[in-house]
């Protein structure tokens, strides 16, 4: 004789055993959906890296720390990679436009941070900051220019460079002022900012 009884504990069982088998699936869903996202995650951070270190010679941009821009432009900078030369790399920065990857030292890093502030940079030694893939638009005349005027010596394509600077600034004194000369020129002269540009042929490593 059938056990009717045992038919609702079959049947509560039964269910337990497709729920079970459900939520396997879908976990199983999740963490492909997951993993699939790390990937993507893992692919977009070294390529920002590689696009970091085009800016510079390996023999630098091989150990440089490589820090990415926040989606807020005031927000802090992210670290993709710890380096151990002293030298950052940054990528392309969003919020300007122009192609502007860079790598540079403390000195050219103080120069920049100075300007932000609005203050005047404390220059200790010679500093090296390269732009081999060129930088966004600037003015060759004011540091804090940012659409072109009559006067300011607008540079729409910065060309691939080396920004050099110095606390001696009796460096700059045989040096032209004008970007077209064909070689070095002095950048933000007269300012507290000034200091070498370089051009260069752009790095094609990428």
């Amino acid at each position: 004789m059938k056990h009717k009884f045992l038919t609702p504990l079959f049947a509560v069982l039964l269910i337990l055993s497709i729920s079970c088998k459900e939520n396997n699936q879908n976990d199983q869903v999740e963490s492909k959906v997951t993993q699939e996202a790390t990937e993507s995650e893992t692919d977009e951070i070294q390529k920002k890296i590689r696009e970091a270190m085009s800016s510079a010679p390996s023999s630098i941009s091989a150990n440089a720390t490589i820090l990415d821009y926040p989606k807020d432009p005031k927000g802090k900078k992210i670290v993709l990679r710890k380096g151990t030369n002293g030298w950052i790399c940054l990528p392309d920065n969003p919020h300007m436009p122009g192609n502007n990857p860079m790598c540079i030292d403390e000195q050219i890093k103080e120069l920049f941070t100075a300007i932000a502030e609005n203050r005047e940079p404390v220059i200790t030694r010679t500093g090296f900051g390269y732009f081999l893939q060129g930088g966004a638009p600037r003015s060759n005349a004011n540091p804090w220019d940012t659409v072109p005027t009559p006067d300011n010596e607008w540079m729409e394509h910065q060309v691939p460079h080396i920004v050099v600077v110095s606390p001696d600034k009796s460096i700059l004194d045989s040096l032209p002022t004008k970007m077209d000369n064909g070689g070095p020129w002095v950048m933000w002269k007269n300012t507290p900012y000034a200091h070498i540009m370089i051009p260069v042929p752009k790095n094609t490593l990428e």
